[in-house]
């Protein structure tokens, strides 16, 4: 498809007329996404696969790494987005959710795009739509695409909403579909079991287009579904591994790198994650050529907002989205390798529909003042509800409760010493009300 099927006029009023005419902002057309559809989720290919069909004709866009998994996909983006910037090549990344503005999910250069180029994309999106329903997730991944598609891009990165077989983001064919981990998450929708989510993830895989996963013990439905469509199957610790030394690292592979920096971002799970995206550049260096020198550049200046993010100063103060088991004991690893000589302070908030209980064990060992924060938001769990988790695990001392996350902050502040850590935990809602009080502060 050349570019010119995606250059459709500006038209001068939005279907969705009032303020989402030529006038309306970005806050005005995100207020009305999210009304669109009655279901906030929706999986399902066939009303995103039409409307795509509409904006997209026969769908032929330049390279496409499409990143699945439960945790670790943003760092794994970042790093590939990274690696093929310092190696020359025009990338677009798409990714979700956002932490702080909703134009972190689509980059182009690694900048975020600006309010005008993602509403001109929105009109169009709903100029060919019709009476076709799409949900906020389904809307934004057409405008990412139709943004990228007029960028003259040579790679788009995609990071998986949701799952991978039934996620708008798999209406486009991959070059290379990458599966970062399988843990339980989300489990109303992709089932209560490793094999039954591993299933949903290999739904982003294609005949004979490689495969990269950097779960060590992969479920055997990702494996079989491999199989089916005879796809290259490339694995940490089969056809790809890594060693982590005091002075660098090294990843043994196809191509093989030693003496690597460490990543800029910390923890030692994100070497796994770098290692994967080398797997998944090594797949399509025919593509996509990547010297040394570029991963070596790319390894340091990767970096995620919100995880293990630190902010200058003391006391230290850390902030990390994670908000499932996995995530939580990738976080205490950290903590435990990067110790502190004071006390570890927790501003925790998260969701009500997450597994709390497997959060706050994976973390107890590394905190030592809880400060429980109510998240005032769809599905946010109330800061008796998170005690109530913490008692039923024997956690009855240097407990506080606050009614959001900013206040539990600005009590963390005011308790924590130089030599202490304060850590904000538990969701992208706590991380994104916490940061944004520390940075006006």
């Amino acid at each position: 498809m050349s570019v010119d099927a995606c250059l459709l006029p500006d038209t001068p009023e939005s279907p969705c007329g009032g303020r989402h005419g030529k006038d309306a902002s970005l806050a005005d057309w995100l207020i009305r996404l999210e009304q669109l559809h009655p279901k906030t989720i929706d999986l399902g290919l066939a009303r995103v696969a039409e409307v795509a069909r509409r904006l997209f004709g026969n769908m032929h866009f330049p390279c496409i790494l499409t990143v699945a998994g439960t945790n670790g996909k943003g760092s794994t983006c970042a790093f590939l987005e990274s690696m093929l910037l310092h190696a020359g090549y025009r990338v677009g990344t798409y990714t979700s959710p956002h932490l702080m503005v909703y134009n972190e999910r689509v980059r182009i250069q690694g900048v975020p795009v600006t309010d005008d180029v993602l509403v001109s994309a929105f009109r169009k999106v709903e100029t060919v739509r019709g009476d076709v329903s799409l949900t906020y997730f389904e809307y934004g991944t057409l405008a990412a695409m139709l943004i990228f598609c007029q960028a003259a891009l040579d790679v788009i990165i995609l990071e998986v909403g949701l799952g991978g077989r039934l996620d708008a983001v798999n209406v486009f064919d991959t070059d290379c579909a990458v599966v970062t981990s399988i843990d339980l998450d989300h489990t109303e929708y992709l089932g209560t079991t490793r094999e039954a989510i591993g299933a949903e993830k290999a739904g982003i895989f294609r005949s004979s287009v490689p495969v990269v996963c950097g779960d060590s013990a992969p479920p055997a439905s990702l494996r079989e579904r491999a199989r089916q469509l005879a796809t290259p199957w490339h694995a940490v610790e089969e056809t790809f591994t890594w060693h982590d030394q005091a002075d660098g690292w090294d990843f043994i592979g196809v191509s093989s790198y030693y003496g690597l920096p460490h990543p800029g971002m910390a923890g030692r799970h994100q070497l796994n994650n770098a290692a994967v995206a080398i797997a998944t550049l090594a797949c399509v260096r025919h593509k996509l050529p990547v010297h040394e020198t570029a991963i070596r550049q790319g390894l340091r200046d990767a970096w995620v907002a919100g995880r293990y993010q630190r902010l200058p100063g003391k006391p230290e103060r850390v902030f990390d989205v994670a908000h499932n088991p996995h995530g939580a004991r990738a976080l205490a690893d950290s903590l435990h390798r990067l110790p502190v000589s004071g006390k570890t302070f927790a501003v925790f908030g998260m969701l009500a529909d997450k597994d709390m209980a497997g959060v706050v064990a994976a973390l107890r060992d590394e905190v030592d003042v809880w400060l429980l924060a109510g998240l005032d938001v769809p599905r946010g769990a109330g800061e008796v509800q998170l005690e109530a988790v913490l008692l039923a695990q024997g956690i009855t001392k240097h407990v506080a409760l606050y009614p959001h996350p900013a206040l539990a902050w600005q009590a963390a502040c005011e308790l924590a010493h130089e030599n202490d850590r304060i850590v904000t935990v538990g969701s992208f809602y706590t991380v994104a009300a916490v940061l944004q009080s520390a940075l006006e502060g």
